[in-house]
């Protein structure tokens, strides 16, 4: 008995995977991401006064700990305390 070989075309899964990538990129080759950013979030974004005189506070603070001026006031920090877990 002979055995003649059967017409299947060949399959390469991969090969067809890359043809449709290659089609997708000659379809839309200027296509490109946009981000736009609203007037709202811009004016979220901006600082505040509140955020400068923070970054003021900071600064001093930081440079009274580093040159050893920095002082605490021990009763002050106490009661701040007392009344930060009284609260809970």
């Amino acid at each position: 008995m002979k055995v003649e070989r059967f017409n299947t075309p060949a399959v390469n899964p991969y090969r067809n995977q890359q043809m449709k990538v290659d089609q997708a990129k000659q379809s839309n080759p200027f296509k490109t991401d946009k981000l736009e950013i609203s007037s709202e979030a811009k004016k979220l974004s901006a600082t505040t006064p509140i955020e400068t005189e923070r970054q003021q506070r900071v600064q001093q603070l930081k440079s009274q700990v580093q040159s050893g001026d920095y002082q605490v006031d021990a009763k002050k920090l106490a009661s701040n305390m007392l009344s930060y877990f009284n609260k809970l």
